[in-house]
């Protein structure tokens, strides 16, 4: 379940500074998000994946740490990012 070149381009472009700022924590917190909505759709249609459950799981950890490093350095940016990707209600 990787991501197409595509994807990840367009999101690189769209979250960072430039077409090859990827260690951002926006761009990293996009990418994560974007992989997590796929095995999100995966684990719907195939409920025994117990192995593609923990990966989403884990992925979700990470995003939820890298959330939490960014909210504490930056908070304006944090509440943009958030908004723009539709994480929190």
């Amino acid at each position: 379940m990787a991501l197409n070149k595509e994807d990840v381009t367009s999101i690189i472009t769209k979250f960072g500074k430039n077409e090859k700022d990827t260690g951002n924590s926006e761009v990293q917190i996009a990418l994560l998000t974007k992989r997590i909505s796929q095995l999100t759709e995966h684990c719907k249609q195939f409920k025994k994946d117990k192995s593609g459950q923990r990966g989403l799981l884990i992925l979700v950890g990470q995003r939820r740490r890298m959330l939490k490093y960014l909210q504490r350095v930056n908070l304006e940016k944090y509440r943009s990012l958030i908004k723009e990707l539709g994480l929190r209600k």
